[in-house]
């Protein structure tokens, strides 16, 4: 991308020699010498043959369905290999990492924390690995939630291969992407590439269990650098599983116990985060940074929970109409389901199932909408997934 910026196209960047290319004041190390000598470039056309024949997709920085979240990263990847459907929903989206030589119990910790994510309308993210990966896939498809796995390995590489039908399910329910280009193999030094881009495409990163020398402490280390929020999920005193865990949450990593910890420190991120992919600026917003809201602050703060940035403090959490009444907020700006949800929520607790049937939609339909309602001010959650109006 540096490149394309000094050249003003990836035309001219391809046309470049080695001197032109060393004169932009990058080093003359491997990549210049190979990018000069043109040794990437073999058949375009069948190359291009073959991802159409496999469903795959290129999505470049820039186009619409580049994610938004990556984009905002100090060094996104250019282009990425897609397989299923990146969609706007998946901007507010949680990682959940974790050991591939993961305990029972933190696999099915992992599930439900991911089912639970999912069933609250958030995208589950994380890296197809065996063992702490592969459960918060399964959870969020459980609870027939979106989640996308970022591969280390090209889109064709079957790795792991125990994991063959569950990528195949992702690609179909949600999307398997990597900025390896097909046929790549999984070598070691691709994962921190990869690892960047799981951190990267979330609001935050959990651990659910990890070593002392784990990758997914390096995608939590990632995480803190790109700004995003850092979640540890606590273990056994003196297990080897939980070293690496226990380390985050002493340097200041938030504590998770349930989904609730989790959901408690991202809400009043993710309507700053749809208003930045909207364009459109919230009340008493500061002028556009090229940095994404959701990552303004440090993840490792321990300040209470409320909005992290400075962006639309103001309206957060505020009501869009009146506290006397609710006539007229179908001027404003909800969708028509939001608008019919409002209309049977009441002072009087209503359980999230009950909601569900009077709605005629699944529960974990029923469930992001009233999430979105809170993050609006107009619900508010009770324990047991009791829900009631907060301005009637």
């Amino acid at each position: 991308m540096r490149l394309v910026k000094v050249f003003g196209s990836a035309e001219k960047v391809l046309a470049a020699g080695l001197k032109d290319l060393c004169e932009t004041g990058l080093t003359r190390d491997k990549p210049i010498h190979a990018l000069a000598a043109k040794q990437f470039l073999k058949d375009p056309e069948k190359e291009w043959t073959y991802l159409q024949s496999k469903s795959f997709r290129m999505v470049c920085i820039g186009d619409d369905d580049y994610p938004a979240n990556l984009a905002e990263i100090p060094d996104p990847p250019a282009v990425l290999f897609v397989s299923g459907a990146l969609l706007p929903r998946d901007l507010v989206s949680m990682a959940v990492v974790g050991s591939r030589y993961a305990s029972p119990a933190g696999i099915i910790f992992a599930e439900k924390l991911s089912s639970d994510l999912a069933l609250n309308g958030i995208t589950v993210v994380s890296g197809l690995a065996v063992g702490i990966d592969s459960a918060a896939h399964r959870g969020a498809l459980k609870a027939q939630g979106r989640t996308l796995a970022v591969l280390g390995c090209g889109l064709d590489v079957n790795y792991p291969s125990i994991n063959a039908d569950l990528r195949q399910e992702i690609a179909r329910t949600g999307a398997l992407l990597t900025e390896f280009i097909p046929g790549a193999p999984p070598s070691s030094g691709n994962f921190p590439s990869r690892n960047r881009i799981i951190s990267g495409l979330s609001l935050g990163v959990v651990v659910v269990e990890a070593a002392e020398r784990s990758g997914s402490l390096i995608t939590a280390r990632l995480a803190l650098e790109q700004g995003r929020e850092v979640f540890a999920v606590p273990g056994m005193a003196r297990s080897v599983r939980s070293k690496g865990t226990h380390t985050l949450i002493r340097q200041g990593a938030k504590l998770v116990e349930d989904v609730e910890d989790v959901l408690e420190e991202i809400r009043p991120l993710i309507r700053p985060v749809q208003s930045a992919k909207s364009g459109k600026q919230e009340a008493g917003s500061e002028e556009q940074s090229g940095r994404s809201p959701a990552v303004s602050s440090p993840p490792f703060s321990k300040a209470c929970p409320g909005p992290r940035s400075g962006r639309g403090q103001g309206e957060l959490f505020s009501p869009p109409f009146p506290k006397g009444g609710q006539g007229g907020f179908e001027k404003t700006q909800y969708t028509p389901e939001e608008t019919i949800l409002l209309r049977i929520l009441d002072k009087v607790p209503k359980q999230i199932d009950e909601i569900a049937s009077e709605l005629k939609m699944p529960v974990q339909k029923a469930a992001a909408i009233l999430l979105a309602l809170e993050l609006k001010g107009l619900a508010v959650q009770l324990p047991g997934k009791y829900f009631i109006s907060a301005y009637n």
